[in-house]
């Protein structure tokens, strides 16, 4: 996501966001980012989950008729 930034424009984007949220929102700001990206991965990880148990279960070989 920052691999077209050079270290001058972080340190902006940085300030930036001090300047936004103020030292003391700051760590908490952190924090909330931090919960969201870990429940996000954490979802994610499920869904992964949840697609490879479908992909992996046994399927019923056999046509079935759809017409009498």
């Amino acid at each position: 996501m920052l691999g077209n930034l050079s270290g001058g424009e972080i340190l902006i984007l940085l300030l930036v966001v001090l300047l936004v949220f103020g030292a003391g929102r700051l760590p908490e700001a952190g924090k909330a980012v931090g919960k969201g990206l870990r429940e996000f991965r954490r979802a994610l990880n499920e869904a992964q989950d949840s697609i490879e148990r479908v992909a992996e279960a046994p399927r019923d070989q056999r046509p079935k008729r759809l017409v009498d």
